[in-house]
């Protein structure tokens, strides 16, 4: 059985997940927009209803974790968080985790697992390694051909390049550039071989085939 990361405050992660034997677990608009809501109020430990039209934003000391980049493709999903409080990032992705599998179930009249298990994390030990994964998950929609990461309204991607977002918490990344284009540029660059790599990888899986 493979053992799971430790997680460890004040750690960056990259966190995914996908729908149990590659389901779909977006399907409409109204999909993404909730789970990118959910992004934002699930994130503190008091209890929130999504239905509730009485939602308070978390304070800034409130949050389990801070969400620097996220890309909900249709699925799967990605997300790169630093976690705020002990056990910030398990409380924050049980919440997304239920509250999503409960809302697509009950939308869709289906029962049983959404996700393939427990979400998936990745430690992020340097400040380079945290760079390519801004990029690449940023990016998917672009690497997976879903649509370019500018044009793709779920992802984060269109907030670093300054328009409106949930936001994230994307200092840590911006600061390192010049300007918006220039991290653009960054990502371009870095996408060019991340989908030459995933090419590779289906070539090969084609192979043994």
């Amino acid at each position: 059985m493979q053992r799971r990361e430790i997680i460890t405050t004040g750690e960056y992660y990259h966190i995914f997940n996908r729908g149990v034997d590659k389901k779909i677990i977006f399907k409409q608009k109204g999909d993404y927009s909730r789970f990118l809501m959910s992004l934002i109020y699930f994130n503190t430990e008091a209890p929130i209803q999504m239905r509730s039209e009485e939602k308070v934003l978390p304070k800034d000391k409130e949050r389990l974790v801070d969400v620097v980049a996220f890309c909900p493709d249709p699925n799967h999903f990605h997300l790169i968080l630093k976690e705020n409080k002990e056990n910030g990032i398990a409380t924050f992705m049980k919440k997304i985790g239920t509250g999503h599998a409960m809302y697509f179930n009950k939308k869709y009249n289906r029962s049983g697992f959404l996700f393939q298990g427990r979400f998936k994390s990745v430690h992020i030990n340097s400040n380079d390694q945290l760079l390519y994964a801004s990029a690449y998950v940023n990016c998917n929609s672009q690497i997976h051909g879903i649509e370019e990461a500018e044009k793709y309204p779920w992802c984060s991607f269109p907030e670093y390049l300054g328009r409106k977002g949930i936001g994230c918490q994307k200092d840590e990344i911006l600061q390192q550039f010049k300007a918006a284009e220039e991290y653009k540029a960054f990502c371009m660059e870095k996408v060019v071989g991340m989908k030459a790599k995933k090419e590779q990888v289906s070539l090969r899986l084609e192979e043994l085939s």
